[in-house]
């Protein structure tokens, strides 16, 4: 392994995920807790990045809650976390789900996660189009939380867990190039 491909402890991923989050918002506190078990955090393959991933969305959440009213804050975090979230989850959908659903054992795994994202995706809407600085909003974004939250608990510790079974070490090595490339360009067509 190169020092690049090296696994780091659980606390080092999870403070670069936090890291990663706090450039957009210094001042404000990135607290996420306590974090699904997971053996993939820290591993630099294609479940520890979608794991830091997720870290880092839960670290952006976390920003969010503590802002108020339609301010510079609130709109830069969750403009950030919604172009993240997409990216992730459309780079995810062709590097991992779509590969996980041609194999029998794990199609429902995909149907679902590929589902779940449909339903974040219909509540970001909502988000977008609603009024930030009104109580309606923050309602919403708690809805938001809690099913983000439930779907990458999900993912992490039953459906990745579930598909890494069944993968090969040639998935894999495609898994992690599709996935980069493909959020590197969903990242840059949201900018």
């Amino acid at each position: 392994m190169t020092s690049s491909t090296m696994p780091i402890n659980e606390s080092d991923a999870k403070s670069s995920a936090i890291a990663r989050a706090k450039r957009l918002a210094p001042d404000l506190a990135a607290r996420i807790g306590s974090t699904p078990a997971t053996k993939f955090r820290g591993n630099p393959d294609i479940f520890g990045r979608l794991v830091a991933d997720h870290d880092e969305h839960r670290a952006l959440i976390a920003m969010i809650e503590q802002t108020s009213g339609d301010s510079p804050d609130r709109r830069r975090l969750f403009d950030e976390m919604v172009k993240e979230m997409q990216a992730h989850a459309a780079a995810e959908e062709q590097a991992l789900w779509s590969v996980v659903l041609r194999n029998p054992d794990t199609t429902e795994h995909g149907r679902h996660a590929v589902a779940e994202h449909k339903q974040i995706d219909d509540l970001i809407e909502e988000l977008q189009e609603a009024d930030m600085a009104s109580p309606g909003w923050l309602r919403r974004f708690a809805a938001l939380k809690d099913k983000y939250l439930h779907h990458i608990r999900e993912e992490e510790q039953e459906q990745f867990v579930a598909a890494e079974q069944h993968l090969s070490e040639a998935d894999l090595t495609h898994l992690r190039a599709v996935f980069n490339r493909r959020k590197q360009a969903e990242k840059a067509m949201a900018a």
